[in-house]
């Protein structure tokens, strides 16, 4: 008689798989990274990183051909701060990262010149790119930033207007410097961006990263940030409110790889109307020799009205115990009955009500942009997306 008192290997799931030898991914350093697109198999949906994507809207951007030339783009003047093309193999490219997904290898292997905006000087400064009706044609980019050492400044990355673009943003944060970044999405209703977003900070420098989506039919905008030397510090913010059948997707990472790194991860959402869809997966490796670390992640949806859906998949890696702190949060919720109640007895409206719990629950993220003209200028863009305008 046989005892079924032990399990077996079979029950452990301890048999070759189906397709063959398979051995996931274990952190979230082990994933493939390749500047080439054909190193990376066909999109199907069913992969890690695009598994709540809606892969179909988007085919021609992983696996088509792309416009890699010249992109038309408008800059604001700012002394301290050149803007000039470069070719693809200038030594500047590459160094803050590399794609670990087919849709940013593709962009990677597709364009032509890079756009390089160099930020030096110790006065703070500001400058602006906007990208204006791209075209429905797939295209590619690639966007360098880089601020020299003990260097200050903000820019702001604009896309308005129709598009298809894959992109690359490189953000290289010199040894003492401070730099924000903005990356704006304001495109038209049929629009479809996919970027990717590399940054390597230095030495005791600090990265302001803050993505904010608005507009567009399906945007995904994955920033990944590298402390990759001692005393560095990351606060990556994000702001998107989605309307009915709009897909706004964010994968952030921060790899924490030095000693005494910092970092701070805030996305807020809000959604709206019949098919709403948010996605926000945040993962934060804390490498065996980043000791001191410090760090904290969390992202808050904000759920207006029926039919929508908004996914948050917080992550946390610690591969070593000796860490000043490190924790993860996420909530998805309906207006605060409370605060409705609060505001209308005292002889607010309720859709004025509802506007005003809004706009306090989105302008935390607002108000730390650092631009009283740019933050001006969103809060009136969260104003008519609360209008439906």
């Amino acid at each position: 008689m046989t005892s079924t008192a032990m399990p077996t290997a079979e029950q452990h799931g301890f048999r070759p798989h189906s397709d063959g030898a398979f051995v996931p991914v274990q952190t979230r350093s082990e994933r493939f990274r390749s500047v080439n697109v054909e190193d990376f198999a066909p999109v199907t949906g069913r992969e890690h990183e695009w598994k709540l994507s809606p892969v179909a809207a988007f085919a021609d951007l992983t696996g088509g051909e792309l416009d890699g030339s010249r992109l038309e783009i408008e800059t604001t003047d700012a002394a301290g701060v050149d803007v000039s093309w470069i070719a693809r193999d200038d030594a500047r490219i590459g160094r803050a990262g590399i794609p670990e997904e087919r849709a940013a290898a593709n962009a990677w292997s597709s364009f032509g010149e890079a756009l390089l905006v160099s930020v030096s000087g110790e006065d703070e400064k500001v400058v602006a790119v906007t990208r204006h009706d791209l075209g429905v044609a797939p295209r590619a980019a690639h966007t360098v930033i880089e601020a020299a050492p003990n260097s200050r400044g903000l820019v702001v990355l604009r896309g308005t207007g129709d598009a298809r673009l894959s992109e690359n943003v490189e953000i290289v944060v010199g040894e003492g410097a401070s730099l924000t970044v903005v990356s704006l999405q304001e495109w038209s209703d049929d629009a479809v961006h996919l970027a990717s977003h590399f940054a390597r900070l230095g030495r005791d420098s600090f990265l302001k990263h803050i993505v904010v989506s608005l507009g567009g039919n399906v945007v995904r905008v994955n920033p990944s940030t590298h402390l990759a030397e001692q005393g560095s510090d990351v606060e990556a913010l994000g702001l998107y409110f989605a309307d009915a059948g709009q897909h706004l997707e964010q994968q952030v990472f921060v790899h924490h790889d030095a000693p005494h790194t910092r970092s701070r991860v805030t996305y807020k959402g809000a959604l709206q109307g019949a098919g709403a869809r948010s996605v926000w997966v945040g993962d934060v490796l804390i490498g065996n020799s980043a000791t001191g670390t410090d760090s904290y992640e969390q992202n808050r949806n904000l759920v207006l009205t029926d039919g929508t859906r908004a996914d948050s998949v917080p992550n946390l890696e610690i591969e070593t115990g000796d860490i000043e702190g490190a924790g993860h949060a996420s909530a998805t919720g309906r207006f605060d009955d409370e605060q409705l109640f609060y505001l209308m007895a005292r002889g607010i409206r309720e859709d004025e009500a509802r506007r005003l719990v809004v706009r306090g629950f989105l302008g935390e993220i607002v108000q730390k942009i650092g631009s009283p003209e740019l933050e001006a200028r969103l809060s009136a863009a969260v104003e008519a997306e609360l209008e439906g305008r």
